[in-house]
């Protein structure tokens, strides 16, 4: 399979509200099994196909030894609150913030077979599932900031040298995926 690239603030995707998925076959599987292996492979928590140039609603997610994906995600969300604990993403590398998240949420939609899929959760992976369903809408975690953090988050990112990130991120990949393939052999 392939590790896919990570598309960073700035991309139009990003803020562009992702299509539903109607055709389920093949390709599909394949974009699903590749987000899987790019997600585990930069270490997050969850990954949204936006985040990889795709404007379908399909995320990934590993959190707490549960791992899976949704496909046409709704979200339903308790009226309180979880503790702010911080957060951060891929697409917004080297940031960190507390972020206001429901306490709990039920997800429904369906696999990579058009199977139903009906999700409880609390804890990090309510957080994981709110997180990534912001993306398919077109949201990043930053605009859920308030005040000074809001402040200096896009400060930071108005400073950040994200073509700099980007492109140290895709050498230290090709690396790892040219190993991976015996890059380098007989040369």
């Amino acid at each position: 399979m392939a590790i896919l690239s990570i598309r960073i603030i700035g991309d139009p995707v990003l803020r562009t509200v992702a299509e539903e998925v109607t055709d389920f076959g093949p390709e599909l599987a394949k974009l699903i099994v590749d987000m899987m292996e790019t997600m585990v492979d930069v270490g997050g928590a969850g990954l949204a196909a936006p985040q990889v140039g795709v404007n379908k609603r399909i995320f990934t997610y590993a959190v707490d030894g549960r791992e899976g994906h949704v496909i046409n995600p709704v979200i339903v969300a308790s009226d309180d609150f979880a503790p702010d604990q911080p957060e951060g993403c891929l697409s917004v590398p080297g940031l960190g913030y507390p972020v206001r998240r429901h306490r709990w949420v039920r997800l429904t939609g369906v696999d990579r077979n058009g199977e139903a899929v009906d999700l409880e959760a609390t804890g990090q992976l309510a957080k994981c599932f709110q997180h990534e369903t912001d993306h398919l809408d077109g949201k990043l975690y930053v605009d859920r900031l308030d005040g000074e953090d809001r402040k200096n988050a896009l400060r930071a990112i108005r400073t950040a040298n994200y073509h700099n990130v980007t492109a140290q991120t895709l050498s230290k990949r090709a690396r790892t995926v040219g190993s991976a393939f015996g890059a380098g052999i007989g040369r």
